[in-house]
């Protein structure tokens, strides 16, 4: 008897692996879809707050119906993501091409002077004319040439077809998603056992609220940086509302990416504003030296405050989780993916951490790291 339980176990264990190897696979092969699908479920988390905003509208007492509201609610986000490509990356772009076309004459004396010869002298085989600021400036302008531009595009345009397919089936699934927002529970539902299917169902619900607060915090995490940036480089750096914005912007979206987004966005906005006032002349009326000294500490102020007031409050309240499991969560990502794995990382652990608060909460070390479980998990 014994003997025969041994290997029924053994033989649903193998089934069990079995079926798992066959998912597994299945989802590689179609992993397009898969992406397509999590993007447009990421779209609907952003777009059901302005849905339930919307919701509120009544047209001669009558309620609008949902699939009004629905494409209402992705034209909203579309022209918001239409603004921004259209209004602000050609500010970057024009940037970029002011500073590589600019002169770049170093006064005689400055401290950038004294860097170049301080280079020269250490390191002989630059030789006597070497310039490492019009060395910069040459990258920058070959990064914005016409050869340049002309091979990205190429590359672009063989990719169109694949990215119109993939826009489309986002827009197009994330109105369905958005139209109803327990569709996504009753597709994962339907593939679950019956006797965990409600608490599936809770538990996907639980994590689309914690996840819809996570992406609309971001977006506002990115503005409020946008908006510091602006104001500080704007105001008093003094090098134009134009420029500063393009900056901003840089860092703003940088500063998506958790510990190293915003050090490049510090590093890009300094190179820029140091390059920018050589060749047009703008900002503060001092040495090169101090006046990157001041746009650095202008954009490490933006950052101090999105680090104690931004980012406690985006955190903490989106996803319930201490500092401390936030920042090891990110070591790891960041260790095993990089900057892709630290994007991904916050919203991926929110799903962790919810399943096994509701599954696994027999698990020591679950009860351990999650302590206060809602009422209404079941184990």
């Amino acid at each position: 008897m014994e003997q025969e339980r041994s290997i029924d176990r053994l033989a649903r264990v193998t089934l069990n692996a079995a079926v798992f190897t066959i998912i597994a696979l299945l989802c590689w092969y179609f992993r397009s879809v898969l992406v397509y699908i999590i993007a447009a479920f990421v779209v609907s988390l952003i777009g059901q707050p302005v849905m339930r905003a919307l919701r509120r509208i009544r047209f001669k007492g009558k309620a609008v119906p949902d699939w009004l509201l629905a494409v209402l609610t992705l034209i909203i986000i579309l022209v918001v993501l239409a603004l921004v490509i259209t209004q602000v990356i050609p500010i970057v772009a024009r940037i970029a091409r002011e500073a590589a076309s600019g002169s770049m004459a170093l006064p005689d004396g400055s401290i950038l002077d004294q860097i170049n010869g301080w280079l020269v002298s250490t390191f002989p085989s630059l030789g006597k004319d070497f310039d490492f600021v019009k060395l910069l400036v040459g990258e920058l302008r070959n990064l914005t040439s016409v050869s340049t531009i002309s091979g990205i595009l190429g590359s672009v345009a063989s990719a169109v077809a694949s990215v119109a397919v993939g826009a489309f089936s986002t827009v197009f699934i994330s109105f369905f998603f958005i139209k109803d927002d327990k569709l996504f529970s009753r597709i994962v539902g339907a593939l679950v056992p019956d006797r965990i299917e409600t608490s599936v169902g809770t538990t996907i619900t639980e994590i689309e609220g914690l996840l819809s607060r996570y992406f609309l915090g971001l977006i506002l995490e990115i503005l409020g940086v946008m908006l510091i940036d602006f104001l500080l480089l704007t105001f008093v750096a003094q090098i134009g509302a134009t420029n500063a914005l393009g900056i901003a912007f840089i860092a703003g979206l940088l500063n998506v990416i958790p510990y190293v987004g915003p050090l490049l966005g510090e590093v890009i906005g300094v190179v820029l504003g140091v390059i920018l006032k050589y060749t047009t002349g703008v900002g503060l009326a001092i040495d090169i030296w101090w006046f990157a000294l001041v746009v650095l500490g202008l954009m490490l102020a933006a950052q101090l405050v999105d680090n104690f007031i931004y980012q406690p409050l985006i955190y903490s309240t989106s996803i319930k989780a201490h500092p401390l499991e936030i920042f090891i969560v990110l070591l790891i990502a960041g260790h095993v993916g990089g900057a892709v794995g630290m994007l991904v990382a916050i919203p991926a652990y929110t799903v962790v951490r919810v399943i096994a608060s509701r599954f696994f909460y027999h698990w020591k070390p679950v009860r351990r790291l999650i302590p206060h479980r809602e009422e209404d998990g079941g184990e």
